[in-house]
């Protein structure tokens, strides 16, 4: 190679280094790249968990003994039927340490308790309701329709509303009778013991 040629050469070789100069950086000395600046990590205070599938006879007095082992149970409640006062297999627990309810979720997620399948979240504070622990500590008895009905049943009537008592009887009746004519079979309804009479064992008589 001549020495024009080594001359064209080296002019060439500045022309590029000089154009792609702006999009190399050099290897050593340039500036430091920045990297964006992380964010805190937001501070677990959840407490609440939501447990659901709770079984049968798996009650407060239960879960109290049964999650206690874990930490300091501040409230717990199960969601009851407001009239029967059963379990609706769901309730709630706050404990006292967030990382404790962090715990008891991971570990008690997915349990198998008498034969249920424990579902155990936790519920972030924004989405706790104000009114989840009204009345958590309120025992609850169940109303015993039994006897309630028993005494509407008992209660002292008058001539005028036990006339209209054995009217709708025998309406009822009346349409029974007709449903099983309807369908085809042969049956004889016996009579309905007490149509004649003309007051039930109870009377209230006005004065």
């Amino acid at each position: 190679m001549g020495a024009k040629a080594k001359q064209a050469l080296k002019k060439n070789m500045k022309r590029a280094s000089s154009s792609q100069g702006a999009d190399f950086l050099p290897l050593e000395g340039g500036p430091a790249r920045k990297f964006p600046a992380q964010q805190p990590l937001p501070e677990n205070t959840a407490t609440v968990l939501y447990v659901g599938r709770i079984p049968h006879g798996f009650y407060e007095k239960e879960m109290q003994g049964y999650f206690g082992q874990f930490g300091t149970i501040k409230r717990l409640r199960i969601a009851r039927n407001k009239r029967t006062g059963k379990s609706r297999h769901f309730g709630f627990i706050e404990f006292e340490s967030p990382e404790v309810a962090k715990i008891v979720a991971d570990t008690m997620h997915n349990y198998l308790l008498f034969e249920h399948l424990l579902q155990v979240y936790v519920i972030p504070p924004e989405h706790v309701h104000p009114r989840l622990w009204k009345g958590f500590n309120y025992r609850y008895k169940p109303l015993d329709t039994v006897q309630i009905e028993r005494k509407r049943l008992d209660k002292e009537r008058t001539l005028e509303e036990h006339k209209k008592l054995v009217e709708k009887i025998l309406k009822n009746d009346k349409k029974r009778r007709l449903r099983i004519e309807a369908a085809g079979i042969d049956y004889e309804c016996p009579e309905i013991v007490g149509n004649i009479q003309p007051a039930p064992k109870k009377i209230k008589f006005e004065d």
